[in-house]
């Protein structure tokens, strides 16, 4: 056990772990709302309200597993202490900010996981990995977009032969209704696959400072707390990224939003299930690519996506790099 924290530092990490919630919030409102607001489904404060309510209530769908699998699945929890959490929670949090800022939708999870690598291995070295819980983590980089890709394909060309008999008018219609139970849908997934990472956090280190009695779980607080600041941040959305997403990608209509955004919450309830912190921005990009390839390869503005794709590649690493470095300044102080 490592030397134990005074309580206002205590607080002070989780409060930091809450604000990287909150920032994963804003940072990934883009993901649930950019393909309602683009086909205007919605104006942008309504789904962001909308967004913000599936994310909150998700806990009452999906279990614990992606919380423990942040928790004690990719750096051993006998190595995890407070400086560790710190470097980790920096690293994704700095590199979310330049992202952010630059209007690139990169992945929070896998900063964050960068940043819990960073630190560890700055700590304790490669020994502090978990392999088998890494490596799963880091396949989902190319599985996830691949898999809302193809499912997103399928559907939009399995339902444009369904309407084909019917008016353009009509599609737009019928599919504006129902992208309400795609959203909802979609940002079910992302409150529930993003926000267990943060509880994953917090509860490591409770567990670290021995507040959960010898074994490790995740308290109901926790859960609350983590669901309350993701939602809010949410609430505040993202406007940069949403443009990037909703529009510079591919136009979309309300038929071809809808396949993105069911495809991608099918991708994420699948792996919340399996305990696989996959990235809600890997998911809905790969979605949209999906829908707009389906018309026309064309269609996509591909420069925009291969920009994506260089900030998927470069996120674990960078996250990574940020940590360790203020893992080691923590040391100073």
């Amino acid at each position: 056990m490592d030397v134990a924290l005074s309580f206002p530092v205590l607080v002070g990490l989780i409060a930091v772990a809450l604000a990287f919630d909150f920032l994963n919030g804003l940072h990934d409102a883009a993901n649930s709302i950019a393909t309602i607001v683009s086909t205007r489904v919605l104006r942008p404060q309504y789904a962001v309200a909308w967004a913000a309510f599936f994310n909150f209530i998700a806990f009452l769908f999906f279990g614990l597993h992606v919380a423990n699998t942040l928790g004690t699945g990719i750096i051993d929890a006998a190595a995890i202490d407070a400086r560790v959490v710190f470097g980790a929670l920096m690293g994704a949090i700095l590199w979310n900010l330049i992202t952010w800022g630059l209007g690139i939708p990169s992945s929070s999870s896998h900063a964050l996981v960068g940043g819990l690598v960073g630190a560890g291995m700055a700590k304790a070295g490669v020994s502090s990995i978990v392999w088998h819980g890494l490596l799963p983590t880091t396949a989902a980089i190319v599985a996830s977009p691949v898999i809302g890709f193809l499912l997103a394909l399928m559907m939009v060309l399995a339902l444009s032969w369904l309407f084909l008999r019917s008016t353009p008018f009509a599609v737009d219609r019928t599919f504006q209704r129902l992208q309400f139970i795609s959203a909802s849908l979609y940002s079910l997934g992302h409150g529930g696959n993003d926000a267990q990472k943060t509880m994953g956090i917090i509860a490591v280190l409770l567990y670290s400072q021995g507040y959960l009695g010898g074994e490790f779980h995740v308290p109901f607080w926790v859960v609350i707390s983590c669901q309350v600041a993701m939602a809010a941040g949410t609430l505040l959305g993202g406007w940069r990224i949403v443009k990037t997403m909703g529009s510079k990608i591919t136009r979309l209509t309300p038929m071809q939003g809808f396949c993105a955004e069911t495809g991608g919450a099918l991708t994420l309830f699948g792996a919340t299930w399996l305990g696989i912190p996959v990235s809600t921005t890997h998911t809905i990009t790969g979605a949209i690519i999906g829908v707009g390839a389906a018309r026309k390869l064309s269609a996509v503005r591909w420069s925009v996506a291969n920009n994506i794709v260089v900030a998927w590649i470069v996120t674990i690493p960078a996250s990574a790099i940020i940590a360790a470095l203020f893992y080691w300044l923590s040391g100073l102080f």
